[in-house]
C-alpha cells in the first residue's frame, strides 16, 4: 500500500448489515486483505485490525450503476470533456470508451458521496452502433487500475438519436427503419467475415467487435425509450441470436409481459427528467416496480451526467414511493446490475470472497435523509463524511 492508504483488514461492527443476497441481520462484517472474510451476528476480530463501530447504521455493498458516461462526458468542462459519441461513421463498433474515460472527472467524487462504487461505462447514443462498453471501479489514478471487465458490452442505439444526428448530416440513417437496416447490415456483414478462410479475412476491428456479440461473449446493449423501439430490439435479438440488454427502457412497462418471456434485463432511467423529446413522453417512475412484479430483472440507472450520479439511490427511493418493493429496489442498484454487466463474482452483494466495496449509511439508504458516511473499495476507506463540518473528503487517488 501507498501512504496514501488506508488499512484494509477491518471489521465494522453494531451495524445493520444488509447483504441484498440475503435476509439483513444486526452485526458485524470482517475485511481481509481487501475482501470480505466474515459476516454474522457474532464475528471474531483479529488482532491488529481496524474496528470501525457503524452505531446502528447500514451496511451495504457499493452501489453499482449499469449505464453512465462518467469521465467520457465530463462536468463543467464543455466541448472539450464530450467524448461520448465518435459521430462520424454510423458504424464505430470497434471505439471503445475504456480509451476516453478521465478519472480526474469531478463526478468520480459524485459517486462516493452517493455509495456508488462500481459503474458501467458507455458511449454515447448518436451511432446506431457506437462502441465497446468497460465496466470499472470509480477510484484510480488511471483507469487501467480500475478496470473490472473490458468490454462490457457493445452499445447500439435506436429511436430518435441516430435519425436526428445522420438526418441532418444527410446520411442513412434518418428514419427508424434506416437505424434498424444499418445494424442488420454490419451483422450481416460481420458473419459473412466470420466464415472465410482466417488467412483470407485479416483483421477488422468493426467485425471482430461485432462477432464477440454474436458469439454471445459480450452483450448488445441497446439504446430505445419507445416500446415499438423496445419490440424492435427483441425482433433484431431473434434474427441473430445474440445476448440482449435494454438500455433506458422508458415504455417497457407497457410491454412488460413480453420483455419477461424473453428473459431480457432493463436497465430503467435515467428518472429524474423532464419529457424533453417525444420518445419519453412516457416516463413513469412506476416502471420499475411494474417490470420487476412480472419477473424483470430491473436494474435503475442515471445516465450520468443526466441525472448526478450521487442521485442513483434517490431514483430507486423515488420507484419504492411509486409501488416497487424495497427489496427490489435495492437489488436493483447493486447485484441486478453486477450479474447483468458480468461481474457478480466481485460485486453487487456483502458475501465472503467478495470484493469488500462497502458504504455505510447513517440509516436506510432509501429514505433521501439518509446520506453515505463511509466508502470503502476494496477495504480501503475512500470517502468520509464529517458530521461536524457537514463536509465529505474523498481520498486522493
Amino acid at each position: 500500500m501507498t501512504e496514501n492508504e488506508s488499512a484494509q483488514n477491518l471489521v465494522i461492527e453494531n451495524a445493520w448489515i444488509v447483504p441484498i443476497a440475503g435476509e439483513p441481520f444486526h452485526g458485524s462484517l470482517l475485511v481481509t486483505d481487501g475482501k470480505i472474510a466474515d459476516l454474522g451476528k457474532k464475528v471474531k476480530s483479529p488482532r491488529g485490525y481496524e474496528t470501525v463501530d457503524a452505531d446502528g447504521g447500514w451496511v451495504t455493498p457499493g452501489l453499482v450503476d449499469a449505464h453512465v458516461h462518467l469521465g467520457t462526458h465530463e462536468e463543467g468542462e464543455g466541448w472539450a470533456g464530450d467524448d461520448t459519441n465518435e459521430k462520424t461513421d454510423p458504424v464505430t463498433a470497434a471505439v471503445r470508451a475504456l480509451d476516453a474515460i478521465n478519472p480526474a472527472d469531478v463526478g468520480f467524487d459524485d459517486a462516493l458521496t452517493g455509495g456508488v462504487t462500481t459503474v458501467n461505462v458507455n458511449p454515447g447514443s448518436a451511432n446506431p452502433i457506437g462502441g465497446l462498453a468497460v465496466a470499472i471501479k470509480v477510484h484510480g489514478r488511471i483507469v487501467d487500475e480500475m478496470v473490472l471487465r473490458s468490454p462490457s458490452g457493445l452499445k447500439a442505439a435506436l429511436g430518435e438519436n441516430p435519425k436526428r444526428v445522420y438526418g441532418e448530416q444527410k446520411k442513412t440513417p434518418a428514419t427508424r427503419l434506416g437505424t434498424a437496416y444499418t445494424i442488420r447490415k454490419a451483422f450481416a456483414e460481420a458473419q459473412a467475415w466470420a466464415e472465410r478462410d482466417e488467412k483470407e479475412r485479416g483483421s477488422h476491428l468493426v467485425n471482430e467487435a461485432l462477432g464477440m456479440v454474436l458469439r454471445r461473449e459480450i452483450p448488445w446493449r441497446q439504446h430505445s425509450h419507445r416500446a415499438d423501439d423496445i419490440a424492435t430490439a427483441l425482433r433484431m435479438a431473434d434474427e441473430f441470436g445474440y445476448e440482449l440488454v435494454l438500455d433506458h427502457g422508458t415504455e417497457a412497462y407497457k410491454i412488460a409481459d413480453v420483455i419477461a418471456e424473453r428473459n431480457v434485463p432493463v436497465l430503467c432511467g435515467p428518472m429524474i427528467v423532464s419529457r424533453s423529446k417525444a420518445e419519453v413522453r412516457g416516463r413513469s417512475s412506476k416502471g420499475p416496480g411494474i417490470l420487476a412484479e412480472v419477473g424483470v430483472k430491473v436494474s435503475i440507472i442515471t445516465d450520468h451526467p443526466v441525472v448526478p450520479i450521487d442521485f442513483l439511490i434517490h431514483q430507486a427511493a423515488l420507484a419504492v414511493k411509486e409501488g416497487m418493493d424495497p427489496v427490489e429496489a435495492l437489488k436493483a442498484v447493486t447485484l441486478n446490475p453486477a450479474e447483468v454487466l458480468g461481474v457478480a463474482d466481485r460485486v453487487g452483494s456483502l458475501e465472503k470472497g467478495k470484493d469488500a466495496d462497502l458504504v455505510l449509511w447513517d440509516g436506510d439508504p432509501l429514505d433521501t435523509r439518509s446520506r453515505a458516511l463511509s466508502t470503502w473499495i476494496e477495504g480501503r476507506e475512500v470517502y468520509t463524511y464529517n458530521h461536524d463540518t457537514r463536509e465529505g473528503t474523498v481520498v486522493p487517488r
